[in-house]
């Protein structure tokens, strides 16, 4: 194989890449209609740099996803004439990155993954306040380009409850914000969110229910890089 080879995926979700290693880059082309040509072929002679966010968790294998290692795909036959299929929720919550965070598996592109032809930093997370009487919550984060090309970031904010009554996912993304950036320029990037975010679904009283107590919020550019954080409570 070329050792320059690039390697466009079209397709609309996740796909095995065994050979992964053996390719220096991978575009991902999703299904982009009559100007698929046109718009890949600006991405890759640079004429755009690209900024894409993957918007879901890439398993590397099915093995790694909730359903299949639960066995609750495709599900039972109910009616086969009629092709109905029951299918069970057996992983609850824990779907895309909280499923891979609860299990510790290694994706091939952890959601909200993305590169383009500079780098990004994320950096100084902090609390502006504390949770206001309506709710809302503000971060603000410094996101600086560290390459020499313009681009875009997709900055990141999760959220992680230490201590809760209900099994929670070790982290949950509450607000994301695209930047761009000249080279070398830093931008403070404001995330608002609210007391829905600290919540969760009680069944007790069938509502959403914030306990008070320490939480931990995390920013970056995908789930499995998230280099700022800051720990924050609820009274």
């Amino acid at each position: 194989m070329n050792p320059k080879t690039i390697y466009v995926n079209i397709s609309g979700n996740a796909v095995t890449m065994p050979w992964l290693k053996k390719v220096p880059a991978v575009v991902q082309g999703w299904f982009l209609g009559s100007e698929t040509g046109t718009a890949l072929a600006s991405v890759l002679v640079g004429d755009v740099n690209p900024s894409g966010h993957l918007p879901f968790t890439w398993p590397a294998g099915l093995q790694d996803v909730g359903a299949h290692a639960l066995d609750a795909f495709p599900g039972i036959w109910r009616d086969a004439e009629k092709k109905i299929i029951d299918e069970e929720y057996k992983e609850g919550i824990f779907v895309g990155y909280r499923w891979a965070d609860k299990k510790k598996t290694r994706p091939t592109f952890a959601f909200g993954h993305g590169l383009s032809y500079t780098t990004f930093k994320v950096s100084n997370l902090v609390a502006k306040d504390k949770v206001t009487r309506d709710g809302r919550m503000t971060f603000t984060v410094d996101v600086t380009n560290t390459g020499d090309r313009e681009g875009d970031d997709v900055v990141q904010l999760y959220i992680s409850d230490l201590k809760s009554s209900v099994e929670r996912p070790v982290k949950e993304l509450k607000a994301f914000q695209r930047v761009s950036l000249k080279p070398g320029e830093t931008k403070t990037v404001t995330l608002t969110t609210d007391r829905r975010a600290l919540s969760f679904w009680d069944e007790a009283s069938d509502d959403w229910k914030a306990e008070p107590g320490e939480f931990l919020a995390f920013a970056g550019d995908s789930s499995d890089k998230l280099t700022s954080k800051v720990k924050f409570k609820l009274e």
